[in-house]
């Protein structure tokens, strides 16, 4: 059982008094978010997703927004933000670490298995030892609690390390194997080499996110990158992902078919016009809500992002649920990476 079975109407019938429930528990809790609640007129009931109120992504890099006390505090998150602008802050309990843990390794398991595979790194090792932990930095780290025989493609100087890219190869060859690296990484410093040297990848099931734009400016979208690497490297399990630090732990990933991100069992996607802010149909881009009931310590469980997507089906897809895109930042929305989703998974993903 992956966390990928429920169609649309079943998931949406458990979602939403599990949301609602998230929503007066944090009106209670959080007297921030009870004020913007107030001010907005929201009260229950709510009979859809759509209908709960949601907080701009914003709130979370200028106020201090959790549902918890002070003392119960485990791990601040903090995303990488805009240059010189503020981050924004996660306040998370154990108990909520130790649920976006599991949950993040339940949505990895739907496309690894159950067993940790040894583990191609596109990055170096420096980037995970430097004193100020970048967001990079910290994603690497935290998607290596899925792998083993953790063996990167770079050296510490950020060159190609074709001497250790082989001999991983070499050493699981004929078993599956976890690639793993930002996307504009993987066409760099993996698709290109592999082509280049004729590597074979067709072991690999890869994973990445982040970069598109870079990509963008080498005129490779998401279908080529997944044609190029099938073609020129026999790399076909490609899986991109969309997250985001405000609800660290919930993934929207990519279905074996290249056709679309997907909603897990416990969280899903609204898209909403920018001037109305109502719900859109499929096939109508607008701004991506993603909501999630893993946010118990802090009031993350509905987000409205700075970010483009479309919904292109529901129930439609190699998975049931809602299957859509990111289109890209809305103008002027600040620049952050998605690394910020395996920030301080740490030891509660094992």
């Amino acid at each position: 059982m992956t966390v990928f079975t429920l169609p649309q109407a079943v998931k949406e019938a458990r979602l939403v008094p599990e949301l609602a429930a998230l929503t007066e528990r944090h009106r209670t809790a959080c007297p921030p978010y009870r004020r913007v609640l107030a001010a907005l007129g929201h009260a229950p009931p709510y009979d859809s997703v759509a209908a709960l109120p949601w907080l701009p992504v914003r709130l979370f890099a200028t106020h201090e927004l959790k549902s918890v006390p002070d003392e119960a505090v485990f791990r601040v998150l903090t995303s990488s933000g805009t240059t010189g602008g503020p981050p924004s802050r996660v306040f998370l309990d154990r108990a909520a670490a130790a649920a976006q843990a599991r949950a993040l390794a339940a949505t990895l398991r739907a496309v690894l298995g159950e067993r940790r595979l040894p583990m191609l790194v596109i990055d170096s090792r420096s980037v995970t030892r430097a004193a100020a932990l970048s967001a990079r930095g910290a994603g690497v780290l935290g998607m290596m609690n899925f792998g083993r025989d953790h063996t990167f493609a770079l050296d510490d100087d950020g060159a190609p390390d074709l001497h250790a890219v082989r001999g991983f190869l070499a050493r699981h060859a004929g078993t599956p194997y976890l690639i793993f690296g930002f996307t504009f990484m993987t066409w760099r410093h993996l698709y290109r080499p592999a082509r280049e040297h004729g590597l074979d990848l067709s072991g690999g099931v890869l994973i990445h996110s982040g970069g598109w734009k870079k990509m963008a400016d080498e005129a490779v979208d998401n279908a080529v990158y997944r044609e190029r690497f099938a073609a020129d490297t026999g790399l076909t399990r490609v899986h991109d992902f969309y997250g985001m630090v405000e609800q660290i732990g919930t993934i929207f990933l990519e279905g074996p078919d290249g056709g679309g991100l997907y909603c897990p069992g416990f969280a899903d996607v609204v898209i909403r016009d920018p001037v109305t802010w109502q719900e859109v149909p499929p096939g109508t881009p607008g701004l991506i809500e993603v909501v999630s009931t893993l946010p118990t310590s802090y009031p993350g469980h509905a987000v409205l992002t700075e970010d483009m997507g479309v919904v292109h089906g529901v129930d439609d897809g190699v998975w049931p649920g809602k299957r859509f895109s990111v289109l890209g930042r809305l103008p002027r929305a600040e620049a952050r990476g998605c690394s910020d989703t395996f920030r301080a998974v740490g030891e509660e993903a094992a």
